[in-house]
């Protein structure tokens, strides 16, 4: 028979915990509730997923609510993703909220008898990329859909090779993010190489931009177009950070950085510093390359984006693309008040670009991007009516391979495996299988938006005008989006040409 103070054994590292917690001065919740208060801080790590699952209603959650998330994980899987019973928007309490408004009859866009299914959603840009200034490579974009800038580092291997797969699968374009053309992003789809104020993969040993490596890569690789990144939404003015955890050895070699230490890109550029030396950029870069040559920025002082559009309607050099991002854009990290302080939102920043461009006469030289939580269809029916051309998607796209919203991107343990480096947590991704998802993503995005562009009575989602949509005032007023945002007649519609 066992020794009666055997039975106490298993108290014993309770015991030791809770001498421990007496002891130590670092936390008082564990000097005054010895054991129990460690639940407070287990509670408070698992906090989002209880709320995620448990708590929150379906349309309570951020950045994504539940019935967001739910519409791409379903039309990722080829599932139902219908609603029933009704709306869960309080549509008549809320300020700011949208109405598309149908058309009874159309001669434009008669009603179809066909379900828009496979190789019936695509839907190619009005306008033809770096068409005005007559690039070399000029080209019309297949799909009005196309991936945003997400950099090899800030996504796993595979789930880059799983969103270029799906891309190209899908007839979409995909943006390098500013981490450089990694072999990952060689699947399939065409590319827009993205270069940051690191330069990386185009940069010397000093850290400076090096025209034969970026000459190089073009011409090794499927690059269609060049975005040169000045600010992005969920971070402006202050440039991107790689943990040092994420910069493995394959990522320091393509980045052309040290291995395992932070890798912190600047906040602005060194080959320009003005509007007018940055067009001289672009008209280099495009005649070395043949490329069309774009912007990416998000919008606060419009004092750049004035002397930008002066200059190109004085001069005879101009960007060919502007992607501009909303402040409520996503980001593997970023300090929380540049994350929800900085940049205006897309629709009033894209608005104030837009409107820039119009009353100058020249909004029709320039290939119009939306990026900012534009993955969704109601958000993307707006952007096309203020003007956009395009839209990016990011972090709906990485939902359709499978994040689950976590929030963990900034701490290299991604669950799901598309946010890290970890080698285990990214194995976890199976990128043949992902790949079909996200293309699934893509084509029911696009799909959406042609549904609703023929109840507009419109055969394309460029051609929803700002005065097929309302602005609601609570259930007191509506005001057309023409109007909320000033715009005039014609405004955020291609000309004839464009159109036809």
């Amino acid at each position: 028979m066992a020794p009666k103070w055997t039975k106490a054994l298993p108290l014993a590292p309770v015991a030791g915990l809770a001498a421990w917690d007496l002891l130590q001065k670092k936390h008082a919740v564990l000097r005054n509730f010895p054991v129990v208060g460690h639940a407070r801080y287990l509670l408070e790590e698992i906090g989002p997923e209880l709320r995620q699952y448990i708590v929150s209603g379906n349309d309570e959650e951020r950045p994504f609510s539940r019935n967001q998330r739910r519409w791409i994980y379903a039309s990722s899987k080829l599932e139902n993703n219908y609603f029933g019973f009704g709306a869960d928007n309080d549509t008549e309490f809320t300020q700011g909220y949208p109405i598309i408004k149908h058309r009874t009859f159309s001669d434009i866009a008669p009603a179809t008898k066909v379900n828009h299914g496979e190789h019936g959603d695509v839907i190619p840009a009005a306008k033809i990329l770096g068409g005005y200034r007559e690039r070399r490579g000029l080209f019309r974009p297949e799909s009005v859909v196309n991936v945003s800038a997400m950099s090899f580092g800030s996504l796993s291997s595979a789930a880059i090779e799983a969103i270029n797969r799906g891309a190209a699968q899908a007839g979409a374009m995909h943006n390098t993010g500013e981490g450089g053309l990694s072999p990952h992003h060689l699947h399939g789809a065409d590319l827009t190489l993205q270069i940051g104020t690191a330069y990386f993969g185009c940069r010397d040993k000093n850290g400076r931009f090096e025209l034969s490596k970026l000459k190089d890569i073009v011409a090794s690789n499927p690059v269609r177009s060049i975005e040169i990144k000045l600010s992005q939404g969920a971070k402006p003015g202050l440039g991107g950070l790689l943990p040092g955890a994420k910069v493995t050895p394959e990522i320091a070699r393509i980045r052309g950085i040290e291995e395992g230490k932070d890798c912190a890109s600047p906040s602005r550029h060194t080959e320009f510093d003005s509007a007018d030396s940055l067009l001289d950029w672009v008209e280099m870069l495009a005649d070395e390359t043949g490329l069309p040559v774009g912007i990416k920025s998000a919008v606060g002082n419009l004092d750049f984006w004035c002397e930008l559009v002066d200059l190109m309607s004085m001069t005879d050099r101009a960007v060919d693309f502007v992607t501009v991002d909303g402040g409520e854009g996503g980001t593997g990290a970023a300090p929380l008040i540049f994350s929800e302080s900085v940049s205006l939102p897309f629709r009033l920043g894209f608005a104030r670009v837009y409107e820039l461009f119009a009353r100058a006469g020249i909004a029709d030289r320039v290939v119009f991007i939306g990026s900012g939580k534009l993955g969704l269809p109601d958000n993307a029916v707006v952007a096309f009516a203020l003007g956009c051309d395009m839209v990016n998607v990011a972090r709906e796209v990485m939902m359709s391979i499978g994040c689950l919203q976590a929030q963990k991107c900034h701490t290299d343990k991604c669950p799901t495996g598309i946010a890290t480096q970890d080698k285990w947590l990214a194995h976890g991704l199976d990128p043949s299988i992902k790949a079909n998802r996200a293309e699934n993503y893509i084509r029911t995005l696009r799909r959406d938006l042609l549904k609703v562009s023929e109840a507009c009575g419109v055969p394309h989602p460029g051609l929803i005008s700002t005065s097929d949509l309302d602005i609601l005032n609570g259930h007191e007023s509506a005001r057309s989006l023409r109007e909320v945002y000033g715009y005039e007649a014609k405004w955020g519609l291609p000309n004839e040409f464009d159109a036809a």
